[in-house]
């Protein structure tokens, strides 16, 4: 990754903490003058959300994180017409992280787990290409493993995330907790994705290895 491609990255993680987490507690503080702290808290979501609405209008195509927090929104508008608390709201985010990590951690009892097709349509390369070479590579016991292995992780990953925060929801104010919720988000995911670019290294060499030893 260049410096100018490193920088965009860095750029984007700030702004989208700022989006996702500085500015829902501003708006937050500022509606509790004029709100109940309910629907302080319901409207701030929003900040992200059409955040995210506008990314999907202009590239026309929805994201992970954009979908994340859509999700997240309907079960925060669903926790209202059920009559659900401010923690309910604040949680939304949580229980769609551990449904994630839970739908990671189920697709191991499949043939191939989630990171099997994650890593095909997220390639840089043809994807009928990296079908092929998959397909080859999954003949590979050590193949098998580092792929079970990696989406375990993250399916651990995103369960601890949600917990962590569930916890927290209950142990802080409402303040606190919108200020320090996307830091735990992005801090669980990087060091999942470090851990996932390092270790994807270290595999990759040691099946070169065994496809060359065949």
């Amino acid at each position: 990754m260049t410096l100018s491609s490193k920088r965009k990255v860095i750029q984007s993680i700030i702004v989208s903490i700022l989006i996702n987490g500085v500015v829902p507690v501003v708006v937050y503080n500022l509606l509790l003058d004029y709100f109940t702290s309910f629907v302080s808290l319901l409207l701030a979501t929003l900040v992200p959300l059409l955040d995210n609405l506008y990314h999907i209008v202009k590239y026309r195509k929805f994201d992970a994180f954009g979908l994340f927090m859509l999700t997240g929104f309907i079960l925060s508008l669903l926790a209202f017409l059920l009559g659900g608390s401010e923690k309910l709201i604040l949680m939304r985010e949580s229980l769609v992280t551990g449904i994630l990590g839970l739908i990671f951690i189920g697709s191991l009892f499949y043939s191939k787990p989630l990171i099997y097709h994650f890593a095909i349509r997220f390639s840089s390369k043809d994807e009928s290409d990296q079908k092929s070479k998959f397909a080859n590579n999954w003949e590979f016991s050590y193949f098998r493993f580092v792929i079970r292995l990696m989406t375990a992780v993250w399916g651990i990953a995103l369960l601890a995330e949600a917990v962590i925060k569930t916890i927290l929801v209950y142990e802080l104010s409402i303040s606190a907790f919108l200020a320090v919720s996307q830091i735990i988000f992005y801090s669980v995911l990087g060091v999942t994705i470090l851990w996932t670019v390092i270790y994807r290294r270290y595999a990759k060499t040691r099946l070169d290895l065994l496809i060359n030893e065949k």
